[in-house]
Order: C-alpha cells, then sequence, then structure tokens
C-alpha cells in the first residue's frame, strides 16, 4: 500500500529513503483529505528532517508538512506540537528565497488554527512576518499578510503587530495589488483593526497615498473588502473627525461610499451611512466639499431608507445619483491615478491558507 511504504521510508535511517518518502507523502496528501489523515502519523519523522542543513531534506519535509496541514486541523496542531515551529522560524530568516517563501507559506497555514495562533506568536513569528512583507519576494509577502491577519484575530496580537510597525509595508502590498483581489481585502482587514490605535492612524496618513490606497478598495475591491475599508475610514474619522475629515474627503471618498448605500453588504451600508454623515457635519465653516448639493441630497434620502421598507424607488433614485456623480469624479480619478502610478498585479491565489503544493 504507498501510504504505507511511504511510512516506512520517511522513518528509515536513509537519507535517499526519507527524501523519497517525504516527496512520495507530498504527492499522495495533494488531492486526498484521507491520506492526509492516514499518514498523520509520519509528521514527527517529517518535522525531525527539518533544520538538519541539508536543503534537499529541509524542502521536501517542509512542503509534504504543508500539504498534510492544508484543510486539516488535527494535523495543524500536531505538527506545531511535534516542535516544527522553531525550524519555520530560523527558515523565515533564511537567505534561501524558496525555503522563506515555504516557511511563510506553512506559517499562514498553521496559523488558521485558533489553538495554534498564541504558539506562533510567542515563537516570535510576528515581527518575522513583518520583515518579510518589508522585504520578501512577491509570494511572500502575499502570505505574510494572510499570515498577519490570520494571527491578527486573537486577543493582544494588534498591538505586538502594531509595534514592528507594519502600515508601510501593508500600504506598499495593497498599493501593487488588484483591488478586488484576497490580498487586497485582508490587507484592509488588517487595516481596520489597526485603525482603532492612535499610532496606526498616524502612520496611514503619514504614507504616501496611504489614505488613497484604502479609498481604491471601498470603490473597486469585492464586498468584504469594500466592508473593511469602509470600516478602515470609519474607525479614523470615529476617533478625530477634525483631524481626519479633509484627509479623507480629499482622496474623493464619497463616490465609493454613495454606491455601497445602495450596493454593499448590510455591514457596508450602515458603516457608510455612519462616515458619509461624519464627513458631512463639522464644526468647522462649510467648505467647499460640503456645499456639494448631490451630497446633501443623497444624505436626506439615506437617512430614509431604513424607515420605509417599501424604499425601492428611493434606492433606485440613489443608484442613479451615485452614478452621476461617479461620471463627474473621473476626471479627477484619472488625474489621481497618474500621480499615484498604480500597477495592479492579479493575485487572486490567497486564503487563509495556501493552496496544496
Amino acid at each position: 500500500m504507498a501510504t504505507e511504504r511511504a511510512m516506512e521510508m520517511v522513518r528509515s535511517d536513509g537519507r535517499e529513503e526519507k527524501l523519497e518518502g517525504a516527496r512520495e507523502i507530498r504527492r499522495l496528501t495533494k488531492t486526498s483529505s484521507m491520506h492526509r489523515r492516514q499518514l498523520s502519523g509520519a509528521i514527527e519523522s517529517l518535522v525531525s528532517m527539518l533544520g538538519s542543513g541539508d536543503l534537499d531534506c529541509d524542502e521536501s519535509a517542509l512542503l509534504a508538512l504543508l500539504n498534510l496541514a492544508v484543510k486539516d486541523e488535527r494535523n495543524k496542531i500536531k505538527i506545531v506540537d511535534a516542535g516544527a515551529l522553531k525550524p519555520l522560524i530560523n527558515f523565515l530568516q533564511s537567505h534561501n528565497s524558496n525555503l522563506q517563501e515555504h516557511a511563510t507559506a506553512a506559517i499562514l497555514t498553521l496559523s488558521a488554527s485558533a489553538v495554534n495562533k498564541p504558539t506562533i506568536t510567542a515563537a516570535g513569528a510576528i515581527p518575522l512576518l513583518v520583515n518579510i512583507l518589508r522585504d520578501g519576494s512577491l509570494q511572500s509577502k502575499i502570505d505574510s499578510v494572510m499570515a498577519l491577519y490570520n494571527l491578527s484575530i486573537h486577543p493582544n496580537n494588534l498591538q505586538i503587530i502594531l509595534s514592528v510597525q507594519p502600515i508601510s509595508p501593508i500600504i506598499n502590498l495593497l498599493r501593487s495589488c488588484k483591488k478586488s483581489s484576497k490580498t487586497a481585502e485582508r490587507c484592509s482587514a488588517l487595516l481596520e483593526s489597526l485603525m482603532h490605535f492612535d499610532e496606526a492612524r498616524n502612520a496611514l496618513t503619514a504614507v504616501e497615498g496611504g489614505v488613497l490606497r484604502v479609498v481604491e478598495v471601498l470603490e473597486d475591491g469585492s464586498l468584504q473588502g469594500r466592508e473593511h475599508a469602509v470600516g478602515a475610514l470609519l474607525a479614523m474619522c470615529e476617533s478625530d473627525r477634525r483631524r481626519y475629515r479633509e484627509v479623507i474627503l480629499k482622496e474623493g471618498a464619497i463616490p465609493g461610499l454613495l454606491e455601497l448605500t445602495v450596493q454593499g453588504t448590510p455591514k457596508s451600508q450602515t458603516k457608510a451611512r455612519m462616515l458619509l454623515q461624519l464627513l458631512r457635519e463639522s464644526p468647522y465653516t462649510r467648505s467647499k466639499f460640503q456645499t456639494d448639493v448631490l451630497e446633501n441630497i443623497v444624505i436626506n434620502i439615506v437617512s430614509q431608507i431604513d424607515e420605509d421598507e417599501r424604499s425601492g424607488q428611493a434606492k433606485k433614485m440613489l443608484a442613479e445619483m451615485v452614478q452621476g456623480s461617479m461620471e463627474r469624479s473621473l476626471r479627477h480619478l484619472q488625474q489621481r491615478a497618474l500621480v499615484c502610478n498604480l500597477a495592479d498585479l492579479h493575485v487572486t491565489n490567497c486564503a487563509s491558507e495556501v493552496s496544496l503544493k
């Protein structure tokens, strides 16, 4: 039987047999959840191959463990319990880009388990993931931001993430990826959580084009991405409306917000209405942004939608007005795009875990 033979080889003393066994386990677990369960007994032997100084052994064992962990909660926990984190942490610091990429993918997959999150944090993974987000390969950057998002869900990890200055590298990745991608969605989700801290808000506004990147996701992101983007902007404005109102308005957020009140998720619609209200009301003298007649009319319509379940006509009117507003904003958006030198990359293969290798 193939699984039994693979187990025997990976448990043998010979280097070549171990390599062949690890490669066979990787192959068998690529498409079969049954094989992942049957081969879980090989985890300790595979972990023992890591950190040997033999690059072939490191890569073969790491890829086999990665496939064993994907979509298998028990294997994720077992891999961490077997001591895989110490060599993985070392691999995150490797000058070998392939090994670093594989290790980042492994941390991403293992961090999808709630049980593993505190252990991964305690092992010192977060600063290394931010370093990779800053200087790693494109795939490593994508996997690192996904892993940071996974880890951010655990209490107290946001403060640790914030302490290693992640905002600038997050914005740089957001600048380069397609705004409707899962990458942009996770970047926006992480930013939304971080925007509840003053240090993060300061960092975002200090980065050139930082708020603009969030507004672009608000306009062109996935449904979930747009929800996180409006949440990030709302957290900023709620924290200090005097400070952030003009910053958000100057990046042209109004058209995207108006569209969200019609086409967004229920949470997006609520957040968009709240933010529009904050952007409309100000203790300052009315500025050119506030005197926009369209904005004032739309705010009045939006405020009535929840009071009338049969508001189809109002929503239709609002949608038409949003379209008109967006068309009038096109010239501004085109000029802004030229200045920012956008270069969207079509990256879509991202999730809370990596794909099978």
